[in-house]
């Protein structure tokens, strides 16, 4: 049974910090102060270099075996190049319809509108005629 990518990123991504929680242990050479001051130093705009060599170096093998394991699984790997782009849709030609704009302003009623149609001032919604008044 293959296993979805989903599943299989998961454990290469479990696999990754397991990693790099190790190397963090390693880094500090078995004294706690050292280790909490390394983790203290982790922080969302951390880089890379910021990081001691020894999880630098798990990192980069974690990244090889993803890769490795991605395609031992049967996935495809893609080279740094990005999908060519999309073509847009084709255009409909609305004939004299294209040719309106809307008001300036950008309010009030579309030319061309209904008189006293939704979004007109004053105007009523639905094309039921007024109730005479009694």
């Amino acid at each position: 049974m293959t296993k979805s990518a989903t599943d299989v990123m998961q454990e290469i991504l479990f696999s990754a910090v397991l990693d790099s929680i190790a190397a963090l242990k390693s880094a500090s050479k078995g004294l706690p102060n050292n280790l909490v001051r390394d983790l203290n130093a982790l922080h969302a705009n951390t880089t890379f270099a910021d990081l001691p060599a020894e999880v630098q170096s798990s990192i980069t093998a974690s990244v090889r075996a993803a890769f490795t394991r991605l395609l031992k699984e049967g996935y495809s790997v893609s080279p740094g190049q990005s999908p060519p782009p999309r073509n847009p849709p084709p255009r409909r030609d609305t004939g004299a319809e294209g040719s309106r704009r809307p008001n300036p302003q950008g309010r009030g009623p579309r030319p061309g509108g209904r008189p006293g149609g939704p979004g007109a001032p004053g105007g009523r919604s639905g094309n039921r005629p007024k109730p005479p008044r009694r």
